[in-house]
């Protein structure tokens, strides 16, 4: 009877679906929201800022707004804008293709007042697919947090 618990119990843990991996990374910076939002709002703008972009190309498919993220070194991303408010200083999108161990990966980038700077929230949720939540957590934040730093940069420069 044991080894048929323990069989049955094996089996519902082979059937669960993965359960979701979220990251949040933030950022206070000394810039008005609306200066900010010049550089976050626009979709393909992420090439100006991210270190890790060698460029950004637009497109429309299917009545969809998406980008492809040419990577410093090689390799590419396609995401898709699944939002954008301005008036929110927010914007969410989807990972059509990478070369990220994740699927069924959506994020969302924000920004709002933060006393006389601005706070930004970059959010993702996502299935580790090929590697562990633990190493594709470590990834997920290492890109949100150089892009953070390359934010930076931008701004300070302007």
């Amino acid at each position: 009877m044991r080894t048929l618990i323990a069989v049955a119990a094996m089996l519902i843990a082979l059937a669960s679906p993965a359960m979701a991996v979220e990251v949040t990374e933030s950022v206070t910076l000394p810039y008005p929201v609306d200066k900010v939002w010049q550089q976050i709002g626009p979709f393909c703008n992420v090439g100006a800022w991210h270190p890790a972009v060698e460029s950004c190309t637009l497109r429309q498919r299917d009545g969809a707004q998406e980008r492809v993220l040419a990577l410093k070194g090689g390799g590419a991303i396609e995401e898709r804008l699944l939002s954008s408010s301005a008036s929110s200083h927010r914007i969410r999108y989807s990972i059509l293709a990478s070369p990220l161990p994740v699927k069924d990966y959506s994020a969302s980038l924000s920004a709002a007042p933060a006393g006389k700077g601005t706070r930004v929230v970059w959010k993702a949720r996502y299935t580790s697919n090929g590697a562990s939540d633990e190493e594709t957590r470590k990834a997920i934040s290492g890109i949100f947090t150089s892009g953070f730093d390359g934010l930076k940069q931008k701004l300070a420069s302007r």
